[in-house]
């Protein structure tokens, strides 16, 4: 299987292959196209005022991120402390590495869902009938560290970039923790982060000429706990909010911030991973950069036993180990949660 960008920027293209249509709607009116515009105010959390505000300002903090995890799912994170001049760097980076030629890339191809790097198309072409507008590159950065070797400068800059953006999302994470009422160092110990699993995924979505017909990709939650994702100056990635699609217009040096199902299962259902999409558009290539952020691979994952109450908040999920939970769900077609669904207990 091809890179799709050097087919999407091969010449005059004017239709998408048939492969590439990809039909959103599941019944005849197409409610999930609508998509709520300005009167939705996505939630902001200021960083800042998380770490090093006054006992109250963090406290207020805290209510406001738990707000964001029970209603949104989503927020966007801004004063985060990560420079933007480092932000930047490695979104040329990614550039960088789509910009490669088709054969340097296959050396990266990847043969397995747990190899340390592999780039490729759609999502998992293996089982897609229709494949989805987007190339990318999925790389695990923690608890090893791997890295392409081109381009050149990837490596020390996603190095720094990673370290910087896991201190963010495991300060979040204490926050989620005491929101639920548990304890702050209770995920960190826990689902033992320091030894948390983090993977790198650089996503490019070329220019389309029919872009309506098209997905980037489909409607899902992600595994793990938190990803944290920057873009290009392009926008094309809507979260669901009361049945609705919402665009994300991202501020400024913010990190767009999703909570995923180990989330959901950690809560016991209290807090929803969040049902996300990416749309593509003819005007401009989109480059996003998400940062996925994980217990330690070999963890059981189970509801925080704070949470449970055998007769009125039973267990909502079964336990299962985060590695077994990540092959399931790269090995297989995205589709909502699907995935989340097989590990649902069923009161």
């Amino acid at each position: 299987m091809g890179f799709l960008k050097e087919f999407a920027e091969s010449g005059n293209l004017t239709t998408i292959p048939s492969n590439y249509i990809f039909c959103t709607s599941t019944g005849d009116d197409d409610d999930d196209q609508v998509v709520a515009e300005a009167e939705e105010v996505i939630p902001t959390i200021d960083f800042s005022l998380l770490k090093s505000g006054t006992p109250e300002q963090r406290s207020s903090t805290i209510r406001d991120l738990g707000k964001a995890c029970q209603e949104w799912g989503f927020f966007m994170v801004v004063n985060h402390g990560v420079p933007e001049t480092l932000r930047e760097e490695m979104l040329r980076g990614c550039q960088s590495f789509f910009d490669l030629t088709e054969e340097e890339k296959q050396e990266y191809a990847g043969k397995h869902v747990l190899d340390p790097i592999r780039c490729g198309t759609s999502f998992n072409t293996s089982v897609e009938k229709v494949l989805f507008w987007r190339d990318f590159l999925k790389v695990f950065v923690h608890p090893q560290f791997h890295s392409p070797d081109k381009p050149p400068e990837f490596r020390e800059i996603s190095l720094e970039y990673c370290k910087r953006t896991r201190e963010v999302a495991r300060e979040l994470l204490r926050g989620i923790s005491q929101s639920l009422g548990l304890e702050e160092w209770y995920m960190d110990t826990t689902l033992q982060l320091e030894s948390g699993f983090q993977i790198l995924i650089a996503n490019i979505y070329p220019r389309c000429p029919q872009p309506q017909l098209t997905m980037g990709l489909p409607c899902h939650s992600d595994h793990g706990l938190l990803t944290l994702l920057i873009q290009n100056h392009v926008d094309g990635l809507q979260v669901q909010h009361k049945g609705k699609w919402v665009h994300v217009n991202a501020l400024p040096n913010s990190f767009l911030v999703n909570t995923g199902d180990h989330i959901e299962i950690v809560s016991n259902g209290k807090y929803k991973s969040v049902l996300h999409r990416v749309v593509v558009n003819n005007n401009a290539t989109r480059i996003s950069l998400a940062l996925a952020h994980g217990p330690f691979l070999e963890t059981v994952v189970t509801p925080a036993a704070h949470l449970v109450d055998c007769e009125n908040h039973p267990p909502a999920y079964r336990g299962i180990k985060y590695k077994e939970y990540i092959q399931l769900q790269q090995s297989n077609q995205l589709d909502g949660k699907s995935c989340l669904d097989r590990v649902r207990v069923l009161n």
